[in-house]
């Protein structure tokens, strides 16, 4: 048996070398009797300026006379409880024709993944290029404004979260998401990610893991298809039969037992071709708004009082909620020393987002602050009208920048005064291929342009220095979550088309890289579960 001691309070100058001596200490037990110690999880407390520390989760053994005696005391120890292994079951139906896998976002990688490894072969159609190729197609993009509408930051290996903080954050309970993080540490993720409470990859490091976990899929028997878009189905009666795909080699149907749709919510062309073949659908509440950045100092010392800068913190985090006109106005994908960056998948669109690479010390930190988008501002009869709403802004958007990708953006204390800006201050913008000083206010409706101002006003009142005057917001953050939900049913089929499996943040059922993931790996056990795989099964 061993014991699980929580909330263990550790002070900023102590090495996690003492640990068995403050371990004992809070047990008022000699360390001797402590015969190995193992660390579980790790969270900041910074709730007190003036007393931050690390908070530890140690799973403890001892003695059965010393365990007797520590139980005794109650209060944060107690009984480890063991985590019993993950039943996979697999079907008995022979596997006739392929599996295949639309997408190679975190849903897509996981689903392709999960089937590889117990010995299902799938075929992966990916309309990007592989994570090489992509980091220099987007790299052009920010550069010169001229844009792979096939390869960017949305579309490609690894999906938009590719090009991301990389935050592994869930409030998902699904024992998947524990597998999940496992999986990318394996893969050249770094270890610290299995036992922090807010782990991140950082955009510099995700590229390896998701490149290092296409191998894997390909060394296990499966298939990844670059620069080959899904195009449609093919159905007898209600039942999947094969898909259709092109590429530079043409127009290819692919027979296959069974389809797992993980295309990202960025396909908007996607949508559009689901509502054509009759699938169903419904346009789902979802947030848009501006990205904003501080100097990130500024927010350190905001956050961490006098520890900041201190080397075991780290740039500091925040999120921020308030509510403006009956909605909900919060920050969103927070990005410490980090920058903004230009992830249009699309010609004639501006869209925005934060990425920030491992050691998060660049000189800005940024945020997205949205505001809540629903029934309210479009037709919801219609499944594809959110999506609608979100083209409109990305295009008012780049329009008010001019052209060529650039991204309007403004002075916070011109926002909140209700001017245009014509010049930026001590905060300069990070976004490429480059932004212009504008009046946000002509690219936004109206509840939205309320919402962010006055949501910066009382995050301003929360956190010192939020409202600063020279502090940037650039337009727009307009794809933090889908604005469509394909329905799906008990089994996670479309009810239109069974073997069809729409799954991940494109589908409308997931939100960031491990809540995906899970459910893609789930799409791919359903569809273990039917059918025997074609190799030996990794135990």
């Amino acid at each position: 048996m061993a014991l699980i001691l929580s909330e263990l309070k550790m002070p900023l100058h102590a090495d996690e070398s003492s640990l068995k001596e403050f371990a004992a200490r809070a047990l008022a037990m000699p360390e001797n009797a402590i015969t190995s110690l193992q660390v579980k999880r790790i969270s900041l407390d910074a709730r007190k300026k003036e007393d931050i520390c690390f908070s530890y989760t140690l799973r403890l053994t001892m003695s059965p006379k010393d365990e007797v005696r520590a139980l005794r005391k109650g209060g944060r120890i107690t009984k480890a409880q063991e985590e019993a292994a993950r039943d996979i079951g697999f079907g008995t139906a022979p596997l006739s024709s392929p599996i295949v896998v639309v997408g190679l976002g975190p849903a897509g990688l996981f689903a392709a993944y999960t089937l590889a490894k117990y010995g299902y072969r799938p075929i992966v159609l990916e309309r990007g290029r592989d994570v090489d190729s992509r980091r220099a197609d987007v790299a052009e993009f920010w550069q010169t404004g001229r844009l792979n509408v096939s390869s960017n930051a949305v579309f490609g290996e690894g999906g938009a979260g590719t090009f991301s903080d990389g935050k592994l954050t869930t409030r998902i309970k699904d024992p998947r998401a524990a597998d999940v993080v496992d999986i990318l540490a394996e893969h050249g993720a770094p270890e610290e990610i299995r036992v922090m409470a807010k782990p991140h990859i950082g955009t510099d490091k995700l590229v390896s893991v998701v490149k290092n976990m296409r191998l894997a899929i390909l060394r296990m028997g499966g298939e990844v298809r670059f620069e080959t878009r899904f195009t449609g189905v093919e159905r007898t009666g209600e039942s999947l039969t094969a898909v259709y795909a092109e590429s530079s080699s043409g127009k290819e149907r692919i027979p296959c037992a069974a389809c797992i749709l993980a295309t990202g919510h960025g396909a908007s062309d996607t949508y559009q071709l689901l509502a054509e073949e009759g699938f169903l659908m419904q346009a789902k509440p979802f947030a848009m708004g501006v990205r904003i950045e501080h100097p990130r100092e500024m927010i350190d010392r905001s956050q961490y009082g006098k520890f900041a800068g201190h080397p075991r913190l780290g740039a500091a985090e925040y999120h921020l909620s308030d509510q403006s006109g009956g909605r909900g106005v919060y920050t969103f994908c927070m990005c410490p020393g980090g920058q903004v960056v230009a992830c249009s998948s699309e010609e004639g669109g501006i869209v925005t987002n934060g990425m920030s690479h491992y050691a998060r010390n660049a000189e800005n930190s940024n945020a997205a602050v949205i505001v809540q988008v629903d029934a309210r501002d479009y037709d919801a009869c219609d499944p594809l009208a959110g999506l609608r709403f979100r083209e409109k802004l990305e295009r008012a958007a780049f329009r008010l920048g001019g052209g060529n990708f650039v991204a309007p953006a403004a002075q916070v204390g011109d926002y909140l005064a209700g001017r245009a800006s014509t010049s930026f201050g001590s905060v300069k913008p990070s976004y490429t291929p480059g932004v212009r000083p504008s009046d946000l206010s002509a690219c936004l409706p109206d509840f939205m342009a309320a919402g962010i101002r006055d949501g910066i006003r009382a995050f301003g009142r929360k956190l010192k220095g939020y409202d600063m005057p020279e502090a940037v917001i650039t337009a727009v953050e307009s794809r933090t979550s889908a604005p469509v939900r394909i329905l799906r049913n008990e089994n996670g089929e479309a009810p239109t088309c069974s073997g069809f499996y729409p799954a991940g943040e494109g589908a409308g059922y997931a939100g960031g890289i491990v809540s995906a993931a899970v459910d893609g790996m789930r799409a791919a056990e359903r569809i273990m579960a039917q059918f025997k795989p074609l190799a030996c099964v990794i135990p």
